[in-house]
């Protein structure tokens, strides 16, 4: 069974099983929980997209394809699952681990955000980009949590 403590990062996914998986999630649901109960954060949200979290790691290659995340305290599984565990409990705190998505933080976060609507527009900037240049990696953006609430949101489908 894999553990959450075992994971070096997304890569470590790809071949566990589903059963693996199901028990992955729990086990960083309970991290979360634990963690935002010491230092604060955005609970609901980020429990809300555990699975996806996982499933898109699991058939991605980050940080080689994009996952923007539009709503950035969505983006604490994310974060446990990039390498960040160790250091997951300092959250939101000076010098810890980011509250959000940061370009300086890790590879992974393709995009820094904080709150909704601009991972549509984002994403779309990052796919014009690599078609221009020619590369081949997917873009996806994970959007949610009240993110077309905002007009930006639309400019980015438009």
């Amino acid at each position: 069974m894999v553990a959450l403590r075992d994971l070096r990062g997304p890569e470590d996914l790809k071949d566990i099983s589903h059963a693996e998986a199901r028990a992955l999630c729990s086990e960083i649901r309970g991290e979360i929980i634990d963690t935002v109960a010491t230092t604060g954060g955005h609970l609901g949200s980020s429990l809300g997209v555990v699975e996806l979290t996982v499933a898109l790691h699991r058939i991605l290659s980050s940080p080689k394809d994009r996952i923007v995340w539009d709503t950035g305290h969505q983006a604490y599984a994310h974060k446990l699952l990039t390498g960040r565990r160790d250091d997951f409990g300092t959250l939101r705190r000076k010098g810890g681990v980011s509250g959000f998505p940061k370009q300086a933080e890790s590879p992974h976060d393709m995009f820094g955000v904080g709150h909704a609507s601009t991972a549509i527009s984002a994403a779309v900037g990052y796919a014009i980009a690599r078609d221009t240049e020619g590369y081949d990696h997917s873009v996806v953006a994970l959007v949610g949590d009240g993110a077309l609430t905002g007009g930006l949101a639309y400019e980015g489908l438009n």
